[in-house]
């Protein structure tokens, strides 16, 4: 599947979210860990984002990073074909991010994500990516996935199911020869 290029709507995206909050960029540095210098050049499309950047930059806004993906594409279907799935690839790994849920209709506590991790890659994200979430749940689908959670480790196979602890910095680390894919299901608060 195609990734979307979703460059400069996410720029934008980010720039609206914190201008909607009446954030200064420094305010926002504060609140997400990122450097104000940094977020100024994502907001101007100077540099693509990892993965660990969105995370901490999602969670000051209080949004998942499928939600803030979602609202960069602009979703409005209550079908979410695989080709209209808004999704990311982060350019320092090549982490794959799919927001599968549907944006239409009433909004809803419940999101499903997709993630892809190439082999001997890996994706971390802090604590506070995770503070607006009541549940979440990993269910693997294929290939072999270390997961940690603040210093819980497992490791999973296709077919196992975790549901994470208390929001805790997680690391996501795949050390096979092939991709793995999981589904992540996510109840926000």
């Amino acid at each position: 599947m195609p990734v979307t290029d979703t460059s400069a709507q996410l720029a934008q995206r980010l720039k609206t979210e914190r201008e909607a909050r009446g954030w200064s960029l420094t305010e926002l540095a504060e609140r997400s860990g990122v450097s104000k210098a940094m977020i100024s050049k994502i907001e101007r499309d100077e540099v693509s984002p990892t993965a660990a950047l969105l995370g901490r930059l999602s969670g000051a806004f209080g949004l998942s990073l499928s939600q803030l993906l979602a609202r960069a594409e602009q979703g409005t279907g209550l079908l979410a074909r695989l080709a209209e799935q808004p999704s990311w690839q982060d350019p320092e790994t090549g982490f794959l991010r799919r927001a599968v849920t549907p944006t239409a209709g009433p909004p809803t506590p419940l999101e499903l994500v997709w993630g892809e991790l190439p082999p001997g890659q890996s994706v971390a994200y802090p604590a506070a990516a995770f503070a607006f979430i009541q549940d979440q749940q990993l269910l693997m689908l294929e290939g072999e996935l270390h997961f940690t959670q603040g210093i819980t480790r497992h490791v999973l196979r296709a077919g196992d199911c975790l549901r994470f602890g208390p929001p805790d910095a997680c690391r996501y680390e795949n050390h096979g020869s092939t991709a793995c894919r999981y589904l992540i299901v996510l109840l926000k608060r």
